[in-house]
């Protein structure tokens, strides 16, 4: 994701906030981390946390230096050497808008259920192919795939084949997921380059205004752009029934009087 389009830090703890539900976690391993934005984020949340980062690229090392993250893995998910190294590590695993950008995202989902513990939570945010925003865009729509690229994962679909490998759905959310950013990102694209400088900012100033004073209206509808997802490693067995009161006592027996 470009660094115009990446969330902001209000928007990254909104995302670690939906982990408060549940004890706080030992580990924690942020695929395609980057900069270490989200786990900087998190840190405030879950100040006992130790969070690690994964990513293709050398940034992830340099957020080590930056002690943003405690290890620094550079690879793929689905690198054998790397499930291998971590297999089975972690309490929570987040992929924050990261599968889009892989050439077989159930690999990467297969990959990253091995790393965690049984009763470890995957944590995921993806674009929602289905929005209205990409009905109406089209090819200019931010999240659209280029060329090349598999075709964006419907929420339904994804439900699927987290629970065909045993998972358990905890929550999904499309309100507090939603990025406001498809109109300044519709209008970069369409602008002509001969503008002027000053119109050109202007303009983006204004749809960038427009996108966030419309957010809160729309991420209550289907134009909401993104759906996170909770889910548990493993199935969660159904709870004991919860015991009934207990039984009235039995009322005490007196011993009948002898007459004098």
């Amino acid at each position: 994701m470009s660094a115009s389009l990446a969330p902001s830090v209000r928007r990254l703890r909104s995302t670690a906030r939906a982990m408060l539900a549940f004890p706080e976690p030992e580990s924690w391993l942020d695929v395609g981390t980057g900069d270490a934005r989200f786990p900087e984020a998190a840190k405030q949340l879950f100040p006992y946390t130790a969070f690690d980062g994964l990513d293709p690229t050398p940034r992830v090392e340099r957020a080590r230096w930056a002690e943003r993250v405690e290890e620094a893995y550079l690879g793929d998910l689905t690198d054998s050497q790397i499930t291998a190294r971590l297999h089975a590590r972690y309490d929570v695993v987040s992929l924050l808008h990261h599968l889009p950008h892989t050439p077989d995202p159930g690999a990467e989902l297969h990959a990253a259920l091995a790393l965690l513990r049984p009763g470890g939570h995957l944590v995921l945010e993806l674009p929602d192919p289905r929005c209205a925003f990409a009905r109406i865009l089209g090819k200019r729509w931010h999240a659209h795939p280029p060329p090349g690229n598999p075709p964006l994962t419907p929420l339904d679909d994804l439900l699927e084949v987290l629970e065909s490998q045993g998972c358990t759905i905890i929550t999904t959310d499309r309100r507090a997921a939603h990025l406001p950013h498809d109109l300044s990102y519709t209008l970069a694209l369409a602008l002509p380059k001969s503008l002027p400088t000053w119109l050109t900012t202007s303009l983006l100033a204004a749809a960038k205004a427009a996108d966030h004073t419309l957010a809160p209206l729309l991420r209550h509808t289907r134009f909401a752009n993104t759906y996170r997802v909770i889910a548990r490693k493993g199935r969660v067995s159904p709870a004991a029934p919860a015991p009934g009161p207990p039984p009235p006592a039995a009322p005490a027996r007196t011993r009948p009087r002898t007459p004098r």
